[in-house]
């Protein structure tokens, strides 16, 4: 080989080697005080500032709904977002929103001034740990004042402390997890009227088996961990777990794991096998269980065999039966006994019944009583076996079929376009829409008819006016005619 090419090969790869290297190290490892950005513009969908030593995490701008931007950490391989700075509250996508950081990380926006903040002064660095835990710290001694394993949005890393201070909340803010003195539980989050407190009704509740260790009284509350051998464990004051939800991977080696919390209402545990995540554990096995698997006024049968609704007259669509009510209106309060109707079905109880609050009653009709003279009951469900009536002060949401007949339903529904039957607001649409369509071609027709007779009526008067000796043929006062006329005398 000619030592020219000798030397070319080596160009070429030291330019290769040089260009890979810069291109690993393009997003910094560290961000110091002073540090200012801006979206880019052309960004379709994440741009990163900082990443791990790793590289398997990325703190960075992600866009969403075209114009809007939250700062997220994502898993850099399949961009699943594992944190979010401000997941209710978006900022514009504009090159006037920046992120900045002076010992406190910022996010500014032009319209709402400062959007979020750390609020951590005195920091000189933040940094991103490989295990996706965004931190700050100082120069001198590298003391940790600020860390984003401390307030998580809807995900759990595995040996992330999860305390009694903290909750994650579903990405569309209607279910929570949450822990007590000695449980986990989920939570629906009922929207309510302004200045009313938040309703939240659970629907899972898991106890701590205490099977390996037991909980102390006074020696503080418990916190959750997922363990790298494959559960979700509660623990107090010792390493060893006061409980233990294993997950299908549990004493195997897997990559990384985490928890969840859906849009459904599970929780759920998965696993990357370096190309996908995997389901490795699910809180709630049965579809019936979750808080609204077949929307307002829907009904689960068991089993997986599907959903429809409580007022079987009316056919199950995507996405619910009815509402049944405003979104901003969680009671009947404002309206009259006629701005609802009434909705009875044997064979249904509610879902968690075991987790809902009962009186017992003698009667089915002295349960119906208890809901029909409160405003802000939208439903009751008796058991008349055990007397149990179980009085919903929020609106109807899925309820589960039962092959026991002795279980009825009573429900009330608002009577608004929403909360109508469907098939009866379908038919109410198609006659307007007919009548509507017989108006126009009645006016359309009497138009016509009046533009025929116009017509006919001006060519009368023309063939009239012919006969009579006035048309426009007829002039005497032309000079055609007087010429005419003068050659006749002569």
């Amino acid at each position: 080989m000619p030592l020219t090419h000798f030397f070319q090969i080596l160009l070429i790869l030291y330019l290769t080697f040089s260009f890979s290297s810069s291109s690993s190290s393009s997003t910094p490892q560290h961000i110091h005080r002073g540090f200012s950005l801006s979206p880019n513009p052309k960004t379709t969908s994440f741009q990163p500032f900082l990443t791990d030593p790793t590289a398997n995490f990325s703190l960075g701008f992600l866009r969403r709904n075209h114009n809007h931007l939250v700062l997220a950490i994502l898993h850099v391989s399949s961009s699943q977002p594992f944190w979010l700075a401000n997941p209710t509250h978006f900022a514009s996508w504009s090159h006037s929103t920046r992120v900045s950081f002076n010992g406190t990380l910022l996010l500014s926006d032009p319209t709402a001034n400062l959007f979020w903040s750390t609020a951590s002064n005195g920091g000189d660095t933040l940094l991103l740990r490989n295990t996706s835990n965004l931190v700050i710290t100082t120069q001198n001694n590298g003391t940790r004042l600020w860390q984003s394993f401390d307030i998580p949005t809807n995900t759990l890393v595995q040996d992330q402390n999860f305390t009694t201070a903290m909750s994650l909340v579903s990405p569309n803010g209607l279910y929570s997890l949450k822990l007590g003195n000695d449980f986990m539980g989920l939570y629906v989050n009922h929207a309510v009227k302004s200045g009313k407190p938040l309703k939240r009704l659970m629907y899972w509740k898991r106890t701590a088996l205490e099977a390996k260790a037991e909980i102390e009284e006074g020696q503080g509350p418990i916190y959750a961990r997922v363990n790298t051998a494959g559960y979700l464990g509660m623990y107090q004051t010792s390493s060893k777990p006061v409980d233990v939800q294993k997950f299908n991977t549990f004493q195997q080696t897997s990559s990384f794991l985490m928890v969840r919390l859906e849009h459904d209402g599970n929780l759920r545990g998965y696993y990357w096998t370096g190309s996908s995540w995997v389901v490795n554990y699910e809180a709630i096995s049965e579809t019936c269980n979750l808080p609204n698997p077949c929307g307002s006024y829907g009904l689960c049968t068991p089993g997986g065999s599907g959903c429809e609704c409580l007022d079987n007259r009316t056919r199950f669509e995507s996405g619910g039966c009815s509402s049944g009510n405003d979104d901003n209106d969680d009671d009947l309060c404002m309206n009259s006994r006629d701005s609802y109707f009434v909705l009875r079905r044997s064979g249904v109880e509610p879902p968690n019944k075991e987790l809902l609050r009962y009186l017992t009653t003698l009667s089915l009709e002295e349960c119906e009583g208890l809901c029909e003279k409160n405003c802000s009951c939208w439903g009751a469900l008796y058991n008349k076996g055990t007397g149990f009536c179980y009085v919903l002060d929020y609106p109807v949401q899925t309820m589960v079929r039962t092959g026991d007949g002795s279980k009825v339903g009573y429900f009330k529904v608002r009577k608004t376009e929403k909360g109508k039957n469907p098939v009866q607001v379908k038919i109410k649409v198609v006659v307007t829409v007919i009548t509507i369509l017989v108006v126009v071609s009645v006016i359309i027709g009497g138009i016509g008819i009046w533009m025929m007779r116009m017509k006919r009526r001006k060519r009368v008067n023309g063939i009239l006016k012919d006969e009579n000796g006035a048309g426009p043929y007829k002039n005497l006062e032309s000079a055609s005619f007087r010429s005419i006329e003068m050659c006749n005398s002569q």
